[in-house]
């Protein structure tokens, strides 16, 4: 009795949903950040009909959206003049804080009421935004997303999101266009922390997997039967799954993401955890990982070179 008593809420509750998103598109959207992530996410918008006001400090990012109708403004305060709702998808946690609360930035606007800072800042950064924000009457919505550029551009991401009950529901049928929600909770930083936690396991899974293909390697396994050996097996992972195959085995090393953001992302989600006194001990060496690859080939370079770190040290190449 209870099970269809659900089952007919939610059926009342779907042609009201559906009336909701169809009334928002159409509806005007800033958006702040339009490189590799955001870029992909502003053209789903576009899709989805809303109208878009955006600005990147490069003006090269920002011309296939101007070219299918986007607006460009002048500033983050341009943006957030001209629009009651801005998204931004930006690299760092200072980049975060100088585009929110900075001069020109988003808390300069006059008509903007909720910032969704898709980016990943770690919560202290979401924390202090979401303080800056709150005295022009603006309301943080923390959601940083996950699953890479080809999420970004199939709308497959993971988007952990924490702000208050109901600024989740007005912002909910926007962010249904880059994926799966996951809703964290009405405080800042809740979201930050989920993913600062999977981009930690991410980097461990490649350099774990890293590791344990030279092994096989040297010792005469061929590299990709031994994938293909752990993806059937119980060592499957994100790397072994994913990444290997695609940018490791083929020895391309391009799967999307920059090895000075993952290095950034492991390096806060450490010093979080240590500051929460939980302790890091292999998180502490995936950063050490991350810290020597970004050394060695560049912050620009991709994450996936972390194997080509354990290659050099093994004398072993992992191909196939």
């Amino acid at each position: 009795m209870e099970q269809r008593r659900q089952v007919e809420q939610q059926q009342r509750a779907q042609p009201e949903t559906r009336e909701r998103e169809q009334a928002m598109a159409g509806e005007t959207l800033g958006v702040i950040g339009t490189g590799r992530m955001g870029g992909p996410m502003a053209g789903r918008l576009l899709d989805a009909g809303y109208s878009l006001v955006i600005y990147d400090t490069l003006s090269e990012a920002m011309q296939p959206l101007l070219k299918r109708g986007a607006q460009q403004a002048t500033s983050p305060a341009d943006v957030a003049s001209r629009t009651e709702i801005v998204l931004a998808s930006l690299p760092t946690p200072d980049i975060v804080k100088a585009v929110a609360l900075g001069p020109d930035g988003i808390s300069s606007g006059s008509r903007a009421r909720i910032v969704v800072d898709l980016s990943t800042t770690g919560p202290g950064a979401a924390k202090l935004v979401a303080e800056g924000l709150k005295p022009r009457g603006m309301t943080l919505v923390d959601a940083p997303v996950s699953g890479g550029i080809k999420g970004a551009v199939n709308g497959t991401l993971a988007v952990m999101v924490s702000c208050p009950q109901a600024t989740y529901e007005t912002v909910q049928p926007i962010l249904k266009n880059f994926g799966k929600l996951f809703y964290t909770g009405d405080k800042p930083g809740v979201a930050q922390t989920a993913k600062l936690a999977n981009n930690l396991m991410a980097a461990a899974a490649l350099v774990i997997t890293s590791e344990a293909v030279a092994m096989g390697v040297k010792g005469g396994v061929n590299a990709k039967v031994l994938i293909d050996i752990i993806n059937a097996s119980s060592g499957r992972n994100s790397a072994s799954e994913d990444k290997f195959p695609r940018a490791v085995l083929p020895g391309t090393f391009d799967f999307g993401f920059a090895t000075g953001l993952s290095y950034k992302d492991v390096r806060l989600c450490v010093d979080e955890a240590e500051a929460m006194g939980v302790p890091m001990v292999c998180g502490a060496v995936v950063r050490q990982m991350l810290a020597i690859t970004n050394a060695k080939f560049g912050a620009a370079s991709d994450f996936t070179s972390i194997a080509k770190v354990v290659e050099e040290w093994a004398g072993v190449e992992m191909r196939g």
